[in-house]
């Protein structure tokens, strides 16, 4: 486009002096805006993608009467001269075993022949041990697991026959793997994001021959027969008061074409608390507007997202209360490093003013949480709105700058961003439902794409439990094996008591 504009005023002289002036600017701003362009991409490729930004804070703003100051993340300690940071890592580089770890023991001794001394001939006297410890590895154990079912026949004047014990109730009948290596397998692919031919191979090297097929098929049957947990789960979320949801691209096999289609996978994050406990994941084999508003059918609370066009759709019905994500809104003015840098910088220390008070504002009741917001938030994002609306309007920035682009999609949010200062349980940003959707975004890279819809189904329930397990702390391998025996025999009515946070409850 730009050579072709170069290309007409080399053919087309003009002695106007107007003209010629309107393509000058014209030209000037087109290659202002390839510059940065140009500037965006290298960064992408070449540079760092850190969001962090050196911004003077001013310390006036961030006190206020009746509240504590943000306590600095650091302990300054004293040094002559000057101050000393103390070691953010300290006592953490050290090792914690549990008690009882299995010890091998070596014993190295000196010679027969050094225990007697060379000067008097008398043997030497053991007085004690010099003990060191290893933490050591060897490859993992698997053994066979042989089920003895004595077998009894009948007194002959009965009407005979032969009596068995029942096999205990399993989550795939019929199948030659015990829940411990089904727990094994789906741990090690949805949580250390291992393919299923890693997974092979590691057996192999073992002895253990297992073909691809088959692995495949136990991840997907297991997945599939833990799904009333995952409704349970998904329940639980549609009835909180606040969730929180993302989509990532996730790529679905064509059968019969050796090439992938774009799917999707979106994930709601949601529960009771501030720290909310359950995470599900619900293929999609596209992008459309309708899947949002399925799997929010039932939900009229508040949904925090980023700026895609469904979730507006459902706030402008007024089922729910949106908040978009201020991380977005920063982050559009992070890349907007082109333009008018003072004004920039501006937006982003005040923007950095609103999360340094939810800081604060999330260690307080929540009373005190909306009063912070009312107070020192709302007024920071009525003075963003108002200078954004002011530099659109008077400001010089090109149509196709990253700036531009910053404040239109501010502005365009303008109805919904302060929303969370009206809900004490509401946050300012998305981030919980970003780390959620971390984990497609490395398992897609190791595992590649999916190799059916069921597949893509089965995926999302494991998924949300194993990430729900690691959101809390808790071992998804040991959970999985000891939810895949109990689920088959456990009480419909009371499921709930086998989701994660319950689950170690009751532990």
């Amino acid at each position: 486009m730009y050579f072709d504009k170069i290309h007409r005023m080399n053919t087309v002289q003009t002695s106007d002096p107007e003209q010629l002036r309107a393509e000058n600017l014209l030209l000037k701003n087109e290659v202002s805006t390839l510059k940065q362009q140009l500037a965006w991409f290298t960064k992408q490729v070449f540079g760092q993608k850190s969001e962090k930004i050196i911004s003077d804070v001013d310390s006036k703003q961030l006190t206020f009467e009746g509240f504590e100051n943000i306590q600095p993340d650091e302990e300054k300690k004293p040094v002559k001269g000057h101050t000393r940071t103390s070691a953010k890592n300290k006592g953490k580089d050290k090792i914690a075993l549990p008690p009882n770890l299995p010890v091998e023991q070596t014993v190295i001794d000196i010679p027969e022949e050094e225990k007697i001394c060379s000067e008097t001939g008398k043997p030497l006297v053991k007085i004690g041990e010099e003990v060191t410890y290893k933490l050591a590895h060897k490859p993992g154990s698997y053994f066979l697991k042989e089920i003895i079912r004595p077998k009894y026949a009948l007194p002959r004047e009965s009407d005979g026959g032969i009596v068995v014990a029942d096999l205990p109730e399993t989550l795939l009948p019929k199948c030659r793997a015990d829940e411990s290596l089904l727990a094994e397998i789906c741990t090690k692919k949805f949580a250390d994001h291992l393919p299923l031919y890693r997974i092979k191979e590691h057996l192999s090297r073992l002895d253990i021959q297992i073909s691809r097929p088959l692995l495949s098929n136990w991840v997907m049957q297991s997945g599939l027969a833990l799904y009333p947990l995952y409704e349970e789960m998904n329940k639980r979320i549609l009835l909180s008061r606040n969730t929180f949801a993302d989509e990532t691209p996730i790529p679905l096999l064509v059968p019969g074409k050796g090439k992938t289609h774009k799917g999707y996978m979106w994930v709601l994050v949601g529960g009771e608390g501030p720290s909310p406990p359950y995470r599900t994941y619900h293929f999609r084999m596209n992008r459309k507007h309708n899947h949002i508003g399925d799997l929010l059918r039932d939900y009229d609370g508040v949904l925090h997202s980023d700026k895609y066009g469904a979730y507006e759709v459902l706030a402008k019905q007024g089922q729910i209360v949106w908040c978009p994500c201020w991380s977005h809104v920063r982050r559009k003015f992070v890349e907007a490093e082109s333009g008018d840098p003072e004004f920039r910088q501006w937006i982003l220390r005040k923007i950095r003013y609103l999360f340094l008070f939810e800081r604060i504002a999330w260690n307080r009741s929540e009373e005190e949480r909306l009063l912070i917001r009312k107070i020192k938030e709302l007024p920071i994002i009525e003075e963003i709105l108002e200078a954004v609306k002011d530099q659109l309007t008077h400001g010089k920035i090109l149509p196709k700058s990253k700036l531009n682009e910053a404040l239109g999609y501010t502005l365009s949010l303008k109805p919904y961003l302060a929303n969370y200062t009206k809900h004490a349980d509401a946050r300012l940003d998305n981030n919980v439902a970003e780390r959620a959707i971390r984990p497609i975004a490395i398992g897609r890279k190791n595992w590649l794409f999916l190799g059916s819809e069921e597949s893509g189904k089965a995926a999302a329930v494991l998924l949300s439990l194993i990430q729900t397990c690691r959101g809390l702390g808790i071992n998804p391998r040991e959970y999985l094996e000891d939810v895949m025996r109990q689920i088959m025999s456990h009480n419909s009515q009371k499921l709930f008591e086998l989701l994660p946070d319950n689950w170690v409850k009751n532990r």
